[in-house]
């Protein structure tokens, strides 16, 4: 089982908690980008595409921490950029684990080998991966050669010392089924305690345009896929009917609130892959975000999404309501042959908006002021006494 027993009862537990209470809209992950640097840049990212101000800023081990209690959900997954190089991210993982939360570390490992040492191993804390398919894949992704196996040498470094760890692997366009199948294969007999897999998001700022996946090819690389793996004991950490929805066997709509977004911008609206504003609390955010507005058939930037951000939190919700579906589809993996099921309409879609420039102009023009403010000017007296 990719998912400890212990988790997915606490997990369980509290999406019924909130089906009883009758709560709509909930979050089941926190999704917490302490910073946009990184140390690599991979062509299908539109993280990192930001100015150098906003690219050292972090946010500070009271903010993380203020956000999971913010947002209250059991896990918290924590990304960016690379949270290895955000100096105070021992102490941020050592806060949330005090809370009991769940806490997945998403990493590219360049650094995981020299900063292991600074954290312990424990049932709440999982390393998470990033690993794209094999060394050429990989590395073909990450536009560096070398980086797949710096990141298995880690992998099999933090197993021996007791380490939970998962992969985070994204699909792009072109790539091979059987090949992927035999990666799959590859991590699971490394040892690796889980998968995470989805199709990588059109980001508008990604300097490749040109390997993102629609929902048609989607759809059939994992159903191929997946018939390479029947039979195997490959451990996802994602739910049996997320799978299904990956393979075009799930009539899905997206649950874009279900892993909300904190960084150093704010709360993101509407969802960790879509930047359309930022929210200074999560209330906020959930209260006044025009969820209606967002997800395939909604809006023209969310069209070809089929993201576990916005999908995962559908299929578990689903299996509430469908618990016989749930243990079907558990038993006999995601269905391989026969029709898919039907797509969503595109044809009342609003067009895209773009507001980057205008976030970041914002956000610029905030530093701008910051940094004025923390001047003294010459002839004041703090700058007298600085003198003296």
């Amino acid at each position: 089982m990719a998912v400890p027993l212990m988790q997915a009862v606490r997990v369980g537990s509290y999406v019924v908690k909130k089906h009883l209470a009758g709560v709509k809209r909930y979050p089941l992950v926190l999704m917490l980008e302490p910073l946009f640097r990184c140390n690599l840049a991979c062509a299908g990212c539109g993280k990192i595409d930001y100015p150098a101000p906003i690219l050292n800023q972090r946010l500070s081990v009271q903010e993380c921490l203020d956000a999971a209690d913010e947002c209250g959900a059991p896990i918290v997954a924590v990304a960016g950029g690379e949270p290895l190089l955000h100096k105070e991210m021992p102490e941020i993982i050592r806060g949330l684990l005090a809370k009991k939360k769940y806490v997945y570390l998403c990493t590219n490992a360049l650094l995981l080998e020299k900063k292991m040492e600074d954290y312990a191993p424990s049932p709440y804390f999982s390393w998470d991966v990033h690993l794209d398919g094999d060394a050429q894949m990989h590395d073909a992704s990450v536009c560096q050669d070398g980086v797949y196996d710096r990141a298995v040498a880690a992998i099999k470094k933090a197993k021996e010392r007791g380490f939970r760890v998962s992969i985070n692997c994204t699909v792009f366009d072109g790539a091979d089924p059987k090949r992927l199948a035999d990666f799959f294969d590859r991590v699971m007999a490394m040892g690796v305690d889980g998968i995470m897999t989805a199709p990588g998001y059109a980001y508008e700022r990604a300097p490749d345009q040109e390997h993102f996946l629609n929902r048609q090819k989607t759809k059939q690389l994992f159903r191929d896929v997946f018939r390479y793996g029947k039979g195997k004991k490959w451990k996802f950490t994602q739910s049996p009917l997320f799978l299904n929805f990956l393979a075009g066997n799930e009539n899905y709509h997206c649950t874009p609130w279900g892993k909300p977004l904190r960084n150093v911008f704010g709360w993101q609206k509407p969802c960790y892959l879509l930047g359309e504003g930022y929210a200074k609390t999560f209330r906020e955010l959930m209260d006044d975000t025009a969820w209606e507005q967002y997800g395939t058939g909604n809006y023209e930037k969310c069209a070809d999404c089929m993201v576990h951000s916005g999908y995962e939190s559908t299929a578990v919700a689903d299996a509430m309501k469908r618990p016989l579906h749930l243990i079907k589809v558990a038993l006999t993996g995601p269905q391989t042959e026969g029709p898919m099921a039907p797509e969503i309409s595109l044809a009342n879609q609003r067009p895209a908006e773009y507001n980057y420039s205008k976030h970041v102009d914002s956000r610029m023009q905030e530093l701008a002021v910051k940094k004025a403010a923390t001047r003294k000017p010459a002839n004041s007296p703090a700058a007298a006494d600085a003198a003296d």
